[in-house]
């Protein structure tokens, strides 16, 4: 019996281990790929205010946004974020039903934060303000569309996670996952708090 427990011991401890070095390579994997996205948005926050006055004789970010509405959309994506939050908390309780309460809470906020923007880029093109009408609307396409295009991935991502929740439970990999997209949906947080300020904010002041 003590010869079993010695000879089995060992295995389970290294299995743990490796289980261990997979889920940190990717969280580091996963960090590194958060900060070539950084630079990306970066690159893109730059071209934005090199081009921010260059309207080729069309409208101003003054007379094209409506902060009101910029406001909404941050609030959605914000509580958005904060019930995502609370859905991790349950989930370190192992309270499957709260993960998946907390994951379709926050992908109904972030359709409703998409629904605005598609709604705001429609209303845009449809009275000639559209990507080719100057270079600041160019900038202002691509700066928030790219930002845009991510929180579509990051609620495909979310749609998939809900159907590995349930399938598979909270699994150790499940939660890695889950881990990984409450890092990016964060960090889209934090890249829209940016965009408000320098495009919305700044452009109707």
């Amino acid at each position: 019996m003590m010869q079993t427990q010695s000879l089995t011991m060992p295995v389970n401890a290294t299995g743990e281990h490796e289980v261990h070095d997979v889920a940190a390579t990717q969280a580091l994997g996963f960090w590194i790929y958060l900060m070539s996205d950084l630079v990306v948005f970066s690159g893109l926050f730059a071209t934005y205010v090199v081009m921010a006055h260059n309207y080729a004789g069309g409208p101003t970010g003054k007379e094209l946004f409506h902060l009101p509405d910029a406001l909404l959309e941050t609030m959605l994506l914000l509580c958005s974020s904060a019930v995502f939050g609370l859905a991790m908390v349950a989930m370190h309780k192992g309270d499957k039903r709260l993960v998946l309460a907390g994951l379709a809470a926050a992908f109904l906020l972030g359709l409703g934060f998409l629904s605005m923007e598609a709604s705001e880029f429609h209303t845009m093109i449809r009275e000639g303000a559209g990507p080719q009408r100057s270079g600041f609307l160019s900038a202002f396409f691509t700066l928030v569309g790219t930002h845009g295009l991510h929180v579509t991935f990051g609620m495909l991502w979310m749609a998939v996670m809900m159907v590995q929740t349930v399938a598979k439970g909270l699994t150790a990999p499940v939660q890695a996952r889950l881990m990984r997209l409450g890092m990016f949906w964060h960090f889209l947080d934090i890249v829209w708090i940016g965009l408000f300020t320098v495009v919305y904010l700044m452009g109707v002041l």
